[in-house]
Formats: structure tokens, C-alpha cells, sequence
């Protein structure tokens, strides 16, 4: 872990690059050096109906969850949250000048409490 998931609005699908949004994301928190690069998921989901604000059709939204595991200090979530919302907002500039938007960051914990299997890491080791 972590996940980072990104969801939003359909309507954006003309403004925003979602591989290129999800590749920044990615990096950026391969960049924090808060957890392993063969931990980290990222994707997307697409959402095709919402309601935001006053219901104008031409409102946006993206929403950015990354989910990581508990026990971390307070300063590897601020570095986190940093690093990705300047990677979105940089990635999501041609959304900010077409579409009224609204760009959301939260980071929830992950309690230890949580079984995985990641075979990945060994993959990497025997590269």
C-alpha cells in the first residue's frame, strides 16, 4: 500500500488526461519516498452520474483518495498530500480553464489489521 484512487466526473473526459493524471499521481508519490514503488496502486474510476453544487452539467469534479497504512508520522501524510495535489492540480490545468471544478485530496489509514499478498516485490528483487 498505498492506494491512490482517483474518481471523477464524466464530463472531464474531454479535459483531462486520465493515463497522464495517474502517471503524475504515481510519481509523485514514488517521489515522497513514504513507501515502496511495488506497493503503491494507483487508478481510476469513472463515475457517469452526479449531482455537484447547482447541477450545472458543466460542473466537474475529482476526487483523490490514497489510502495508506497506519503508524506513519504526521509529517509522511503532509509530504503526501503536498506532493499529490500539486502533481493534480498541474495535470488537471486545462480541466481548471473548461469546466467549473471542484479538485478534493484525502488520505485515510489503513489499520494493521489487513491480509496481502504481493508478489511484485519479487519481481523486483530478481530484476
Amino acid at each position: 500500500m498505498p492506494h491512490i484512487i482517483v474518481e471523477y466526473s464524466g464530463n472531464l473526459d474531454d479535459s483531462v488526461d486520465v493515463p497522464g493524471l495517474l502517471s503524475a499521481l504515481h510519481q509523485a508519490m514514488i517521489e515522497t519516498g513514504v513507501a515502496d514503488t511495488a506497493a503503491i496502486r494507483t487508478r481510476a474510476i469513472r463515475l457517469e452520474h452526479f449531482c455537484i453544487a447547482d447541477r450545472d452539467p458543466a460542473n466537474g469534479f475529482v476526487q483523490i483518495t490514497v489510502r495508506m497504512r497506519e503508524g506513519r508520522p504526521a509529517e509522511a501524510y503532509q509530504k503526501v498530500a503536498e506532493n499529490l495535489m500539486a502533481a493534480a492540480e498541474k495535470s488537471l490545468e486545462r480541466a481548471f480553464a473548461s469546466h467549473p471544478l471542484q479538485l478534493a485530496l484525502e488520505i485515510h489509514e489503513i489499520t494493521q489489521l489487513t491480509l496481502r499478498k504481493n508478489t511484485v516485490r519479487g519481481k523486483e528483487k530478481a530484476a
